[in-house]
Parts: C-alpha cells; sequence; structure tokens
C-alpha cells in the first residue's frame, strides 16, 4: 500500500471517528432529558448503540492501523509522540462513551445533560492539539 493511500485511509477514517465522537454526547444530551418519554428513550439507544459499533468503533480501528502504518514510513518523531498520547486520550474517550451507552442501555445514567454538554467538548480540544501538532511538527 502506497504512502499516499495510507494517509487518505488515515484521514478519512479521522473524519469519520471524530464525527462520532462529537455527535454522541449530543445524542447523551438529549437522552439525559428525564421528560423524554420511553419510546424515545429506546430509540436514543438504538441510535447510540449503531453509531459506536457501526461508525466510531471501525473509525478507531482503521485511525490506529492507518496511522501505525504511516509511522512505519516516517518513523518515530518528537511531535507523533505527542500526537500518540492525545490519540490514546481520545481512545479513552470513546472507551467512556461506550461505557455511557451501556449506562443508558441498562436505565443507569447518573449523569446530567449539562455534563454531556461540557464533555462533548473534550474531542474537539483533543483535536487541535492534534491538528496543530500535524501542520507544524515542532
Amino acid at each position: 500500500m502506497t504512502f499516499n493511500v495510507l494517509k487518505i485511509i488515515h484521514i478519512l477514517s479521522v473524519i469519520s471517528w471524530m464525527a462520532g465522537l462529537l455527535y454522541l454526547p449530543r445524542l447523551f444530551v438529549y437522552h439525559a432529558d428525564p421528560k423524554i418519554t420511553e419510546e424515545t428513550y429506546s430509540t436514543f439507544k438504538i441510535m447510540e448503540k449503531r453509531l459506536y459499533n457501526i461508525i466510531c468503533n471501525i473509525a478507531a480501528i482503521l485511525t490506529w492501523a492507518s496511522g501505525l502504518l504511516l509511522l512505519s514510513y516516517v518513523g518515530v518523531q518528537q511531535w507523533i509522540i505527542l500526537k500518540v498520547i492525545f490519540v490514546i486520550g481520545l481512545t479513552v474517550y470513546h472507551l467512556f462513551c461506550g461505557k455511557w451507552i451501556l449506562n443508558f442501555a441498562n436505565h443507569k445514567n447518573t449523569h446530567s445533560a449539562k455534563f454531556f454538554r461540557f464533555i462533548n467538548e473534550v474531542p474537539f480540544l483533543i483535536l487541535i492539539f492534534i491538528v496543530i501538532l500535524v501542520v507544524i511538527k515542532p
């Protein structure tokens, strides 16, 4: 596989993963509303599970796989080590999203809509640092 094809796969998978990580907490905001009906609650459970399993998980795996393959082309550099640390942070956030999905599925959510509004900013902030590292390569 050529370097450019790997970069394309990596960029597309990152975009997909980030879209999912930014949208999931927005669903959680509405799912955490105590005024929603049981039917709406069930709809959110289905939407969250599908988004997480079909989009987020696959995109995360492709992001990691293509990123590690790209690493074999460019070698380990200081900025890449920092980037990987931030990507590990996104992965931890991803896993927390999975935990929150299970909590909603089992009617055990303990977080408010306000919490999910706040936590929704985390992946965007991490993404900012990753993009800066990739562009500037300090």
